[in-house]
């Protein structure tokens, strides 16, 4: 994972040269959004320790407002499908507000739009340029090289006007090109060109598991493999033709954070409804404070200090 320009060479920037070594990338850039993955043990605990920080008072106060804000027919209950809602508009949010902060400190220059060279500077230190046409013979500088061009390739498919930089809307579409509509073309051409070896617009089981091979001496596939086959038989493959086509690729290159949020929203119903009624009250959730503190609801405590989630116009 369309084509324009590059935004450093083909313009003449003098900080564009050819790279004497492979340089590593100081941050990642994936395509996903920022869900329970990003949450280590240290940041679980910052929040929950900003969130003791409280009064008593003031924690009844936002929680009870975020809570409000949740339940969307105002019944007094939350349901799978708000609490599922609400988690999924909480990711969202978040990766918007991390571009956004990424904007700034990748837009050196202060001009409004971050160049190709800019992302160079801020990834690598240093402005990168790869001949597309030519292979190197170091298998992991050739594998940096591929993943290198993809980038750009992703950032060119972004810049929807002329100028030869990203504004904050396009740098958005670069970084999340799972959440702006014209951009899942070029998400699915890239996993085709990834993954599609035989070049029949599909993705065959065997394509999907890569370059697995069975051990001939062995009398069964490893777990791993036995789970990757169930994954693509019941989760992607929705009319069982034994193959993805763009449609099914792209439910499994592109995060699934729906998923994710239903799972976390069936969770707490399960840990929380205390009459089984499949939908939780305010003192259901005020009795389970904790398990609710530390969930995707309050992204792990984190909404209980941002005025977005507990103002009470949202």
């Amino acid at each position: 994972m369309g084509s324009r320009r590059s935004a450093a060479h083909s313009r003449g920037d003098p900080e564009a040269s050819e790279p004497q070594e492979i340089a590593r990338p100081r941050s990642q850039n994936p395509f996903t959004l920022p869900t329970q993955d990003r949450i280590t043990e240290g940041v679980w605990e910052e929040e929950v320790d900003e969130y003791v920080k409280l009064t008593p008072e003031e924690q009844h106060k936002r929680l009870k407002s975020i809570i409000k804000k949740i339940d969307l027919d105002s019944d007094g209950f939350l349901t799978e499908s708000e609490l599922s809602s609400w988690i999924q508009m909480s990711f969202k949010h978040y990766a918007m507000q991390e571009a956004k902060q990424q904007f700034v400190e990748y837009d050196k220059n202060g001009d409004g739009s971050v160049s190709w060279g800019e992302y160079n500077i801020q990834m690598y230190d240093r402005v990168i340029d790869f001949d597309e046409n030519t292979a190197l013979d170091d298998a992991e500088e050739e594998s940096f090289r591929q993943l290198h061009l993809k980038d750009k390739k992703r950032f060119e498919k972004a810049n929807q006007d002329s100028a030869p930089g990203l504004n904050l809307e396009e740098f958005i579409a670069f970084e999340h090109p799972e959440e702006v509509d014209y951009m899942t073309e070029f998400v699915i051409q890239e996993a085709l060109e990834e993954h599609d070896k035989n070049g029949d617009g599909f993705v065959s089981l065997e394509e999907f598991l890569g370059d697995y091979r069975r051990d001939p001496t062995a009398n069964e596939d490893p777990e791993w493999i036995l789970v990757e086959k169930d994954r693509f038989l019941n989760d992607y493959d929705k009319d069982t033709d034994g193959r993805l086509d763009p449609q099914e690729l792209l439910s499994w290159v592109v995060p699934n954070n729906q998923g994710i949020a239903q799972e976390e929203a069936l969770h707490l119903i399960d840990e929380m409804d205390l009459n089984s009624d499949r939908k939780l009250s305010d003192a259901e959730i005020l009795e389970h404070q904790d398990l609710f503190l530390t969930s995707e609801a309050t992204d792990y405590g984190r909404q209980l200090h941002d005025e977005y989630f507990y103002h009470d116009e949202l």
